[in-house]
């Protein structure tokens, strides 16, 4: 890939790690987050808030390429608004008069309001139930509509190094595994490991041929039950107790294909949760 001026725009969790990619392939990064001195080594930071339209003066008239990777500060809303739609409203106003050759907008299967276990991709419906998916679908139209050359990719459950929530759950003793349903369907959760979503956005930035959308997850779609229980043998834990799990619903009830993704060149680093989460419970008992 040709050296490119890129943009990364809410350099956080998801953007650092593609950032220091980058600029290991030699491309100039620019890292845009309001405390810059977190950014990699080799980044450039652009010091703004993408909710403050004057405040993204800052970005440089060079860059070619974006990459949106914001988080929401917050589960409401407003939250959702700001980060997705304002935000990206602002980054694009900013750069109106940049020669943008492509962008790439990091979006979530929230768009998908599937609810029972049913396998989705790019051509399924997206109709979302919940506020998080419907400000996710208007920011990937607006970038559509914006740039030419553009995608969304739908990432979930993101999980890497850092990112102890689950296993620290699991470890005390929190996590409860729900009864399947009346069917005997269990309910599902997907995933991808920071790596690869390192590795997809890099590549999409550099893949001739570019769809308007891609489902971002590993090869691996399984029953939460199945990764609980996983952790907890990688954790030395008993396995979790029956009950109803509050926090498995925030994603739905779906399989997620990632047969586009993959058919456009790209191979997983971390193919599913039994190659990621031992490194991660390692970490957890080093530092515990």
């Amino acid at each position: 890939m040709t050296p490119r001026s890129v943009l990364i725009a809410g350099c956080g969790y998801v953007g650092s790690a593609l950032a220091a990619e980058l600029v290991r392939d030699g491309h100039r990064v620019y890292g845009l987050r309001r405390q810059v001195e977190k950014l990699p080594e080799g980044v450039r930071g652009v010091a703004a808030d993408l909710t403050d339209r004057a405040s993204l003066d800052a970005i440089p008239s060079d860059v070619e390429q974006l990459v949106y990777a914001a988080s929401a500060n917050g589960r409401t809303e407003q939250a959702y608004e700001d980060a997705y739609v304002r935000g990206l409203e602002n980054v694009l106003d900013a750069l109106s008069a940049a020669k943008l050759e492509r962008a790439v907008f990091t979006s979530s299967t929230a768009v998908y309001g599937q609810d029972d276990g049913a396998w989705v991709d790019e051509a399924s419906p997206t109709e979302p139930e919940r506020f998080t998916g419907a400000a996710l679908l208007r920011a990937e139209r607006t970038l559509a509509e914006a740039v030419t050359t553009s995608s969304a990719l739908r990432l979930s459950g993101i999980y890497g190094p850092g990112r102890t929530w689950l296993v620290r759950r699991v470890a005390s003793g929190e996590v409860t595994v729900e009864p399947d349903d009346h069917e005997g369907h269990p309910r599902y959760g997907n995933r991808i490991h920071l790596r690869d979503c390192a590795g997809a956005l890099r590549h999409l930035l550099g893949l001739e041929l570019l769809s308007p959308v891609y489902v971002g997850v590993d090869d691996a779609p399984a029953p939460l039950r199945d990764v609980y229980a996983y952790v907890a043998e990688l954790l030395g834990a008993p396995p979790p107790r029956a009950g109803e799990d509050v926090g498995s619903g925030r994603g739905g009830n779906k399989r997620c294909r990632n047969a586009r993704l993959k058919a456009s060149g790209y191979a997983l680093r971390v193919p599913s949760y039994r190659e990621g989460y031992p490194e991660i419970v390692k970490g957890y008992l080093e530092a515990s």
